[in-house]
């Protein structure tokens, strides 16, 4: 990869020996590795049989979790927020197991629109419960940087499964309590 970021450097007309970019290719390649490395995970490796027993039906919401992702199109960043929310049935997930599955499917290149519901159907998939609701807002620097160049604009996508799909009062009580 340090080869590739290399001949990058070069292709866009720069001196590689100059010193700000010597150590250049090195930095770029292991902040790649980094910053994909969803790739090197599983759903099971993130989990770490963090899931445990309850007796609560009640809908569980985690909402703000920062997520930083590459666009696949254009391999610039897109940044954001997820919030999650599922239904219990018998099971719940650690709290820091939500976050850990936000990066696991951000941490790759992506689109917003299956990168929401890759994060549903993993928590659906963990603890199959009643429903999973997953909201992303987020911009995209694909939009800001180049093209459009628009500064302001925030793209939202959904994914819900279950209750959440099929019953308005559960969707609306999530979207009202995630909007607070």
């Amino acid at each position: 990869m340090e080869d590739l970021y290399l001949e990058l450097i070069k292709r866009v007309g720069e001196d590689p020996s100059r010193e700000g970019l010597l150590d250049t290719p090195k930095r770029a390649a292991a902040a790649m590795r980094f910053i994909t490395r969803g790739y090197e995970q599983t759903l099971d490796d993130v989990l770490n049989k963090a899931i445990f027993e309850a007796d609560t039906e009640d809908m569980v919401i985690v909402k703000d979790i920062e997520l930083y992702s590459l666009c696949e199109h254009h391999l610039l960043p897109f940044i954001g927020k997820c919030h999650v929310a599922y239904l219990p049935q018998g099971k719940v997930i650690g709290l820091s197991k939500i976050a850990r599955i936000v990066d696991l499917y951000a941490r790759r290149f992506q689109i917003q629109e299956r990168l929401t519901k890759e994060i549903a159907h993993a928590i659906h998939d963990a603890v199959a419960p009643a429903g999973v609701a997953v909201v992303v807002e987020a911009k995209h620097l694909c939009m800001m940087m180049r093209g459009v160049e628009k500064q302001n604009s925030v793209m939202t996508t959904s994914s819900m499964l279950g209750l959440f799909r099929t019953q308005i009062s559960t969707r609306s009580e999530f979207l009202n309590l995630i909007n607070r």
